[in-house]
């Protein structure tokens, strides 16, 4: 199948993790790639690989947090392929710990990067997607459902997410836009070795079992199909199901396994 043959899709955070494999199966399925990140080595690196197996790929380094970036990417992108079929919101981070312990500049770095680096790339290429009557897709957490003690900050980022893309795909249907949220339970990334300040520590070990993670190329298959279909939301992962689910319909059950069993988030990844 090559359901996005000759269309081309626009993915921050493509460095690595979800992004890098999105960016993979979009042009498996016949897509061109316009890649943002902040690492621009890995970037370049992807958009090599990607042009080997035949399809055209822009790398371009750029900051969700910066104003101004994201527009600029946007016109090197219509230049160089005259239109953005798909936009894939993608760049986050996590940041963890008690209240306690956190500041207000932590809380405002979450926001800054999971909740106004989303809006900040909606509105630099929301023209391109109605022109192409074309697809957003929000990639926010399972976090967004289901907040345990630790995670405030991230699943605070995550809720919010999950309300802007609900509520822009009402706001963008009339405009043939269709608005695709992503929940993605655990899935085999980089974002837990990621420490509160946003540096990737290379020597944290993944605090996940195994068996519990979710690789992301299966992941990538299930969100591009679920974009291809223009589906509302797609949650990833079985277990990621089943805590959306219990969420919606047993909230109360949630709040006691929680607490009875002290589920927790993540530590933050050891710094050196």
């Amino acid at each position: 199948m090559r359901g996005f043959q000759n269309q081309t899709v626009m993915i921050t955070g493509a460095s690595s993790g979800i992004g890098a494999a999105l960016a993979r199966e979009f042009a498996a399925q016949g897509a061109d790639l316009v890649l943002l990140a902040r690492r621009a080595d890995r970037l370049t690196a992807l958009a090599a690989e990607l042009e080997r197996h035949g399809r055209r790929a822009l790398a371009l380094t750029a900051d969700v947090t910066v104003d101004g970036d994201l527009d600029k990417a946007v016109a090197q992108a219509r230049e160089a392929f005259g239109r953005l079929d798909v936009v894939v919101a993608n760049a986050g981070f996590g940041i963890v710990g008690p209240v306690e312990r956190l500041t207000l500049d932590d809380y405002r770095r979450q926001f800054e990067t999971n909740v106004f680096g989303v809006v900040r790339t909606v509105h630099a290429t929301l023209a391109e997607l109605k022109a192409a009557r074309g697809r957003l897709v929000i990639v926010g957490s399972v976090a967004g459902y289901v907040a345990t003690p630790g995670s405030s900050p991230y699943s605070m980022s995550k809720f919010a997410v999950r309300a802007l893309a609900e509520a822009l795909g009402h706001e963008l249907a009339s405009a043939g836009v269709a608005v695709t949220l992503v929940s993605p339970g655990y899935v085999d990334s980089e974002i837990r070795r990621v420490d509160n300040a946003g540096r990737f520590q290379t020597a944290a070990p993944e605090p996940v079992p195994a068996w519990l993670l979710v690789p992301t190329a299966t992941a990538a298959r299930q969100i591009v199909r679920a974009v291809a279909r223009r589906r509302r939301e797609v949650v990833i992962t079985g277990h990621g199901k089943l805590a959306v689910f219990m969420q919606r319909h047993a909230p109360w059950l949630v709040a006691r396994f929680v607490r009875t069993f002290g589920v927790k988030s993540r530590p933050e990844p050891a710094r050196p």
